[in-house]
């Protein structure tokens, strides 16, 4: 690899413009690695790991504690079985795919809450090291950037009201620019309605995260909270008993979102060709499959008379 991070420097300074997004970070970072240009000497993976935690934090600020709780209380039910439901149809993909069970259990965290921003929170969490991160960042981006153009027609061809489809966006579109872009295109409400559902689910962020800590730590390793988790709540706390300061906070949320994407630059820029190669179309398959199933039956239930 390249010694001289010139290229590296330059790819990611451009991720700090606001026109990029996570995929193209993601994929920028992917491409420096293909062609020789990440700097071996330089500690990408501490680095990714930290900006990580610090994006997390950041984006607690944007949740809005009382209209979170607001849209719970109305859909718990579906929040909590979808959820969980992701997460359990993953462990049972995963093992019956036979792959890495830290990359599986990331693509589902990652389909059963907020996509990217719920890979980056419990990758930390469960140790993941980069190449798991970049797999199923890759697999979840993929799916995400499919459900943004295909939502609206097939909301419209269902004759799905405006509150219907912002549930249903929020429930199975993976990361929450998505959910905006799919709601935006289908109307106003439909796209205060699924704002709202969508950052309520990041909430769920600090259990699964807790839990995913519990379920793979080593055998006799004590459990420890992840601090971000803690300064995560922190955030949201603070930002809902200083309303004065939301301003401030709105500068911090897009601050923060923008971290995360030069973070994924990192995490690409540690992936390469042989590893994807070694992976094969599982990751995708499992993606393909709990995306289906959560899409479909959520849109059952919402249908039903």
């Amino acid at each position: 690899m390249n010694r001289f991070p010139f290229i590296f420097v330059f790819a990611g300074a451009i991720c700090f413009l606001p026109f990029v997004n996570s995929p193209i970070a993601l994929i920028l970072g992917m491409l420096v690695s293909v062609f020789g240009q990440r700097p071996d000497h330089l500690p990408i993976a501490a680095w990714s790991k930290k900006l990580l935690s610090w994006s997390i934090i950041g984006l607690g600020f944007g949740i809005e504690l009382k209209s979170a709780f607001a849209t719970i209380s109305n859909s718990i039910g579906l929040i909590f079985v979808s959820i969980f439901a992701t997460l359990g149809l993953g462990y049972l993909g995963a093992k019956l795919l036979k792959m890495d069970a830290k990359t599986g259990h990331l693509i589902s965290s990652g389909t059963a809450i907020c996509g990217g921003s719920a890979i980056a929170a419990v990758g930390p969490a469960i140790d993941a090291k980069p190449p798991q991160m970049s797999l199923a960042l890759t697999t979840v981006f993929i799916l995400n950037a499919i459900a943004l153009f295909i939502f609206p027609p097939i909301g419209h061809a269902l004759n799905l009201d405006q509150n219907t489809f912002g549930v249903w966006a929020a429930i199975a579109i993976h990361d929450t620019s998505s959910v905006v872009g799919a709601a935006s295109a289908y109307g106003e409400e439909a796209l205060q309605v699924a704002t709202t559902t969508k950052l309520s689910r990041a909430l769920w962020i600090i259990p699964v995260a807790f839990i995913s800590g519990l379920m793979f730590r080593s055998g006799g390793k004590k459990m420890a909270i992840p601090t971000f988790i803690l300064w995560y709540i922190a955030a949201m706390i603070f930002a809902y008993l200083v309303p004065q300061l939301s301003t401030a906070y709105g500068y911090i949320f897009l601050g923060s979102k923008q971290l995360l994407v030069v973070s994924l630059f990192l995490i690409g820029s540690t992936m390469t060709a042989e590893q994807f190669k070694q992976a094969g179309w599982r990751p995708i398959a499992l993606g393909v499959g709990l995306w289906g199933i959560i899409s479909v039956a959520s849109l059952l239930y919402l249908t039903a008379p």
